[in-house]
């Protein structure tokens, strides 16, 4: 039996996920992508907690953007997030697709986050 999209992705991520975990010296950045929005948070595994988030539905994108389901406003939450973890004192992440492919805006998300500084 073939196993639709969403499944294929959950898949692909519980097999990432038994590798990756967040730490507090070097949290896991996850990546969610849906139709019309992307989100991203910084999360530390071993204490349970999000340090810090962004989307396309954060205030100082939403005005901002257009249109929030494509390449730049991926991008623009990359650099967003980046921002505010340094802010926080996190440079190094470990970088959680979550299942998706590394293409578009994932990737983009990626690129922003690392031309703003953080490393992974």
């Amino acid at each position: 039996m073939a196993l639709t999209r969403r499944e294929a992705r959950m898949r692909r991520h519980m097999r990432s996920r038994n590798r990756i975990s967040g730490t507090p010296e070097r949290p896991r950045l996850a990546v969610f992508r849906s139709n019309r929005h992307i989100y991203a948070q910084v999360i530390d595994d071993v204490s349970g907690t999000t340090l810090v988030a962004a989307s396309t539905l954060s205030p100082e994108l939403r005005d901002v953007l257009d249109y929030t389901g494509n390449i730049d406003a991926a991008q623009k939450v990359g650099e967003l997030i980046a921002k505010k973890a340094q802010e926080k004192g996190i440079s190094k992440v470990v970088f959680d697709r979550g299942g998706n492919l590394f293409h578009g805006r994932v990737k983009a998300l990626a690129e922003g986050a690392r031309e703003a500084g953080l490393e992974f």
